[in-house]
């Protein structure tokens, strides 16, 4: 396995982020399959790999193991918003707006505040998700 600098790592992470949204927008799943199996193997800690490999796979109709896909990026980084968008967008009966393929594109996703406290009559609080 070929050994990295943490410099590289989000680099050439971004990099593969804009090789497969190039590949998947002309359909070349075969080299996207490729490249990514061989990015998962260089980088097995990182969320990014299995996101877009979830994306892949949703292009292939395979929901299923795309999601599981999203939730191994999420495990792997709790705080990666992409794999949060995408399994929140693919979860939905009727998937609407863009796939996140990075940081990139969770803009206002970042911007905006999900969560609020509401307290109680005893004046405990509770963090509330804004749906």
């Amino acid at each position: 396995m070929k050994q990295y600098d943490m410099a590289d790592y989000p680099q050439e992470l971004s990099d593969l982020c804009s090789q497969i949204r190039q590949l998947l927008r002309v359909k070349n799943f075969q080299k996207s399959d490729e490249l990514l199996r061989e990015a998962m193997g260089e980088y097995p800690h990182a969320p990014h790999t299995h996101n877009l490999f979830g994306l892949l796979l949703e292009s292939l109709g395979d929901h299923l193991t795309a999601m599981k896909h999203f939730r191994a990026a999420s495990a792997l980084d709790p705080t990666y918003i992409p794999a949060r968008i995408n399994m929140r967008h693919f979860a939905s009966f009727y998937p609407a707006g863009r796939w996140a393929f990075d940081e990139s594109d969770c803009l206002e996703e970042q911007k905006q505040d999900n969560y609020k406290v509401e307290y109680d009559e005893h004046g405990i609080g509770r963090v509330i998700r804004r749906v």
